[in-house]
This record gives C-alpha cells, structure tokens and sequence, in this order.
C-alpha cells in the first residue's frame, strides 16, 4: 500500500480532537502548544500536509486537507490555525533545491514560520541576500525551529528587482528560527494561542539556495496538482476550514443547548419555532458552503495539471468558494452568538472563545470582502491586471 493510500488525514484530525479540546484553555493563557500534544500533532503530521512527499510530507489534496482543517479547527481555533500556517510555509518546498528543502523540512518535527510582507528589504549580496528588519504576525513561531521572512529586493546599486509588470519582485527567505528575535507583543481578542508574535532579525546572510519567490508559479521544482494551485488560493483554504471548523463548533454546542435552556418569557429554545427554523438555514447555509468548498477544489484538482498553473477562472473558483465560506461562517457563528443570549457572553462557555476567535479570523486578509469585487471582474470579463 502506498503512502496516500495508507495516510488518513481527517481520521489523524479526528483521532487527537478530545486532546486538542482539553488543552484549549491552556492554550490560550500560555500561548504555547503543550506536551505531549505539540509531539501527537507532529507525530500525526498534520503540519505536513501540504509538503512534497519527496521532502517527508503528505502531499493531500485539497478537499483532503480542508477537511482536516475543520476537524482541528472545531475543537480549538489557535491550533488550526497554525496547522493551516505550518502547511502553508510547507508550500515554499517546490521552489526550493531538493537539498535545501530537506535541510528545512527533513526533520520530521521541523515547523517553519513567518511573518506577511511589510516593504522591508533584503540586500542582494554575493552568494545570497543580508537579512534584516522586523516582520509582524509569525503565527507558530513557538513551535517553528526555521523562520522566514518576505519582502522585495535591493540591487548592490540600491534599485529594486523588478518582476514583469515592473513592481518589486518578492522573495522569500529563510534561516534557523534561533538567528530571530521574538518579541512578546501578541494580545488580540482572538486566536491567543496561535502566539502570531512580530520578530526582529538582527542581521543574517540568507544563502541563495535557502531563498525563493512565489510568483511564478510554473518555475517550481516539484510536479504535481496540488501545487497547480496559487499559494494564495491554497492560504485561503486554510483561512476558510479554520472558520468552518469555529463555526460547526458553535452549532453543536447550540444544539446542546437547545435542548436544554429555557429562556424567561419563551419555551424551551429547542421548542422554539423561531429558533427552530433559524438553527435549520444556518445549518443549511453551512453545509451549503463547505460543500461548494469540497466539490470545487475536487473538481480544479481533478484537472490541474503536473507542471501548469491552474487557470485564471478556476484561481477565481478557488477565491470564490473561500471566500463564500469564510463570511458564511461568520454568518453562523453570529447567529448561535445571539440566539444562545447570556450563555454565550461568559469566558469558559462553549461559544464565547470561538466567537472571539472567528472574529479575528475575519480580519484577515483572506477574508475581506474585497475578493467578491476581483472575482466578480473575472467572471464578467474584466479581470484584474493580477489575480492570485
């Protein structure tokens, strides 16, 4: 038996989900993963789901990984959300040399983080690039034994390298996460345990070969659909499971307490007709969504090809259906947020940290609303000058 077929993602998610759920409350104060659960995530390879077999990963399809999102996500936020960040750096491995790609990912309790891009440039220098600056947001950074950093390139002569549309090229780079300094700032509402902290790079050469871009994507190393995919669209699942899986965590805990509590003035909320038909569309709406996710990236990743990126309109299908799901999550774990009333509003009830946490997760780049508007351009005809 091969190892795809013998490697099942969603039932590894499923198996460690009591375990995640018990060290949620943990999580969240101490902001770290603690033992012996960070070592079952890593024995369970969930952080390698989206990193080349040929580097030690699992290299699951889309659909595969999405659900596994959600089944990590719907027992704790923090922890699916450096799940979905762990495999995302993983995405940096097919542009990469084979060689340098094992030295990141070959250990198998490697984790690799980073932060987003924010203008800092690295010095083109000979054999490689001068790091050194502060980047924000490195979610798993607690976790990571290698660190990276994103940003545009500075020639010896001090002009920018270009790419073809005349902006900026941006690079990725990495080193040993010991060569960054990680400086304790990470107090949102939300997402606590994901530790997404800034650090400060003193000053490190980055070698050639440890560094890549991830803007063409038809330049990778390494064959294969899933890596058809932009890395973008592939974040943006990884935004989307996290919000389903917080959302499916507020339904089932609303259906507990539907049955339940009766609230003053009202019958019992599961013998509500109000409640009753309100629990029914959300529940409709959710799934409605997560399987307009599966089915469209079964159906792109059934047509990717090995070396070619997928095409302008299936990157737009992939922005879509994320895109739908993220703000139709919200949707629901809003409408178990009022319906619950008071129930909801207290630290350590089933709904108030996921709440929070989905929240936060609506405020990142992959949920803006904004998308809508450039797939909107491409399915009319008047696609934007670049789409992810």
């Amino acid at each position: 038996m091969d190892q795809a077929a013998s490697f099942d993602a969603v039932a590894r998610a499923r198996m460690l989900g009591p375990a995640i759920a018990a060290s949620a409350d943990e999580i969240e104060v101490n902001q770290r993963f603690p033992e012996p659960l960070l070592s079952r995530l890593l024995e369970a390879r969930l952080f390698r789901l989206l990193l080349p077999r040929s580097c030690g990963g699992e290299q699951v399809d889309p659909s595969t990984y999405l659900r596994a999102l959600i089944e990590v996500s719907r027992c704790d936020g923090s922890v699916g959300w450096n799940m979905f960040v762990a495999n995302s750096a993983c995405l940096i491995a097919p542009f990469l040399p084979l060689e340098s790609a094992h030295a990141v990912f070959g250990d198998p309790r490697s984790v690799c983080a980073w932060g987003a891009v924010n203008g800092t440039a690295a010095r083109a220098v000979e054999g490689g690039y001068w790091i050194e600056g502060e980047w924000d947001f490195a979610s798993g950074c607690r976790q990571a034994n290698w660190m990276g950093a994103h940003g545009p390139v500075l020639e010896s002569d001090g002009s920018y390298r270009l790419n073809e549309f005349g902006r900026p090229l941006i690079r990725t780079w990495l080193f040993p996460a010991a060569e960054a300094e990680l400086l304790d700032n990470w107090n949102p509402v939300g997402l606590k345990g994901t530790a997404s902290e800034s650090y400060r790079v003193p000053g490190v050469f980055v070698p050639e070969e440890f560094s890549s871009t991830r803007e063409y994507p038809e330049q990778r190393r390494e064959p294969g659909p899933l890596y058809a995919f932009p890395q973008q669209g592939l974040y943006a699942v990884g935004v989307a499971g996290v919000a389903l899986g917080l959302a499916r965590a507020m339904l089932d805990a609303f259906r507990d307490l539907a049955m339940e509590k009766t609230p003053r003035g009202r019958p019992r909320l599961a013998l509500d007709a109000l409640v009753q038909a309100g629990f029914a569309r959300t529940e409709a709406q959710w799934g409605s969504a997560r399987a307009y996710m599966l089915q469209t990236l079964e159906d792109i990743y059934a047509r990717a090809d090995e070396m070619e990126p997928i095409r302008v309109d299936d990157r737009a299908g992939v922005r879509l259906c994320c895109s739908h799901a993220i703000h139709t999550a919200l949707s629901a774990a809003d409408w178990v947020h009022k319906e619950a009333g008071v129930s909801a509003i207290f630290p350590g009830s089933p709904f108030e940290r996921h709440w929070r946490d989905i929240h936060t997760v609506s405020q990142q780049i992959q949920s803006r609303s904004a998308h809508f508007e450039a797939v909107g351009q491409i399915l009319l005809g008047q696609p934007p000058e670049v789409f992810f």
